[in-house]
């Protein structure tokens, strides 16, 4: 089974490079197979709602979006990391995500997924809370930890001095492990995932005079 973890800081080594690197040794450990996608600094066109993709599962701008689709498609489970600016996500992995997620999301379903965050001190809840919203509109199972999904510290050196972080990172990794060879398992058994119904969309508004 494969797991791949996409870093969305610009930082390829830094902080939540750290954190990200601490659930794939624990990935490993348990036989897992693994790749770090770093797409923090590709210079990415944001979504522009031309609705292109619909029935493709491909964004129109062919760029690294589309080869991260294939990838989240054919892998088991998906970590995604992120620092954290201004209280959110960076600006670059908004964007892969509105993007990798706009259509392709329907292929993702049942996909076990995690967030990680990193912060120097604040923030990392909104952000953290952010990252989910894309798995739980797509029907992916969310990985939990012992605390937050988060670590904190400046500079990679101070997060490996986040004990109680990288401990969570690492229960991260067990969980997700877990709850695959789960859902290996209940396969194997003959368990199938459920029947979705036709999406049913409603939307509010008052008739125009």
């Amino acid at each position: 089974m494969k797991v791949l973890l996409i870093n969305g800081s610009p930082h390829k080594d830094g902080c939540t490079y750290t954190a990200l690197h601490e659930v794939e040794c624990q990935l490993q450990k348990h036989g897992m197979e693994t790749e770090i996608l770093h797409v923090g600094r590709q210079n990415l066109q944001p979504c522009i709602d031309c609705k292109k993709c619909w029935g493709k599962g491909r964004c129109v701008f062919d760029d690294i979006v589309n080869p991260a689709i294939e990838k989240i498609s054919a892998a088991d489970g998906i970590v995604i990391g992120s620092p954290v600016y201004f209280g959110g996500i960076t600006g670059g992995l908004k964007t892969f995500l509105d993007r990798a997620f706009y259509d392709a999301k329907r292929l993702y379903s049942g996909k076990p997924a995690a967030a990680v965050v990193s912060c120097r001190r604040g923030g990392a809840s909104t952000a953290f809370d952010q990252i989910n919203k894309y798995f739980l509109i797509s029907s992916m199972p969310v990985i939990s930890s012992q605390y937050w999904n988060s670590v904190h510290g400046d500079y990679p050196d101070e997060v490996k001095e986040d004990l109680e972080g990288l401990q969570t990172m690492r229960v991260v990794a067990d969980n997700m492990t877990w709850i695959l060879k789960s859902i290996e398992a209940g396969r194997n058994a003959g368990i199938q995932p459920p029947v979705r119904e036709n999406r049913v969309k409603t939307s509010f508004y008052k008739p125009h005079n």
